[in-house]
Protein backbone atom coordinates (compact mmCIF):
# COMPACT_ATOMS: atom_id res chain seq x y z
CA UNK A 1 0.00 0.00 0.00
CA UNK A 2 1.71 3.40 -1.03
CA UNK A 3 1.45 6.47 1.35
CA UNK A 4 -1.74 7.93 -0.55
CA UNK A 5 -3.66 4.87 0.18
CA UNK A 6 -2.23 4.85 3.64
CA UNK A 7 -3.64 8.69 3.80
CA UNK A 8 -6.89 7.52 2.40
CA UNK A 9 -7.22 4.60 4.84
CA UNK A 10 -6.96 6.60 7.69
CA UNK A 11 -9.01 9.50 6.83
CA UNK A 12 -12.05 7.07 5.78
CA UNK A 13 -11.72 5.57 9.45
CA UNK A 14 -11.42 8.69 11.26
CA UNK A 15 -14.77 9.36 8.97
CA UNK A 16 -13.28 12.82 7.92
CA UNK A 17 -15.39 14.08 4.69
CA UNK A 18 -13.57 13.72 1.02
CA UNK A 19 -12.88 17.45 1.06
CA UNK A 20 -10.78 16.53 3.89
CA UNK A 21 -8.98 14.33 2.25
CA UNK A 22 -8.56 16.31 -1.01
CA UNK A 23 -6.74 18.82 1.00
CA UNK A 24 -4.62 16.73 3.30
CA UNK A 25 -2.99 14.99 0.15
CA UNK A 26 -2.16 18.16 -1.25
CA UNK A 27 -0.20 18.92 1.82
CA UNK A 28 1.17 15.40 1.48
CA UNK A 29 2.73 15.92 -2.20
CA UNK A 30 3.57 19.77 -1.86
CA UNK A 31 6.04 18.25 1.40
CA UNK A 32 7.29 15.43 -0.78
CA UNK A 33 7.16 17.42 -3.97
CA UNK A 34 9.71 20.19 -1.64
CA UNK A 35 11.97 17.27 -0.07
CA UNK A 36 12.80 16.24 -3.78
CA UNK A 37 13.59 19.66 -4.97
CA UNK A 38 15.64 20.17 -2.11
CA UNK A 39 17.55 16.33 -1.74
CA UNK A 40 17.43 16.00 -5.56
CA UNK A 41 15.58 12.46 -5.35
CA UNK A 42 12.18 11.13 -4.12
CA UNK A 43 12.42 10.12 -0.01
CA UNK A 44 9.58 8.47 1.67
CA UNK A 45 8.17 10.65 5.00
CA UNK A 46 9.87 7.62 7.36
CA UNK A 47 13.20 8.54 5.84
CA UNK A 48 12.79 12.24 7.16
CA UNK A 49 12.41 13.85 10.74
CA UNK A 50 12.09 16.80 12.58
CA UNK A 51 14.34 18.50 10.45
CA UNK A 52 12.83 18.05 7.13
CA UNK A 53 9.62 18.88 8.47
CA UNK A 54 10.89 21.88 10.29
CA UNK A 55 12.68 23.29 6.96
CA UNK A 56 9.14 22.59 5.01
CA UNK A 57 7.22 24.54 7.44
CA UNK A 58 9.82 27.51 7.59
CA UNK A 59 9.86 27.21 3.98
CA UNK A 60 6.21 27.79 3.85
CA UNK A 61 6.28 30.93 6.33
CA UNK A 62 9.34 32.55 4.98
CA UNK A 63 9.23 32.17 0.99
CA UNK A 64 5.40 31.33 0.43
CA UNK A 65 4.35 34.25 2.80
CA UNK A 66 1.49 31.99 3.74
CA UNK A 67 -0.90 32.96 6.40
CA UNK A 68 0.27 31.66 10.36
CA UNK A 69 -2.28 28.99 10.39
CA UNK A 70 -1.42 27.53 7.12
CA UNK A 71 2.14 25.88 8.23
CA UNK A 72 0.15 24.51 11.44
CA UNK A 73 -2.23 22.69 9.20
CA UNK A 74 0.33 21.08 6.77
CA UNK A 75 2.16 20.22 10.48
CA UNK A 76 -1.45 18.50 11.40
CA UNK A 77 -1.24 16.84 8.32
CA UNK A 78 2.29 16.09 8.06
Amino acid sequence: MNLIEQLEQTVKRKQYSPKTFKAYRAWVEKHLHFHKEVAGKWRHPSEMGRKEIEAFLNHLAVNRGVAAATPNQAFNVI
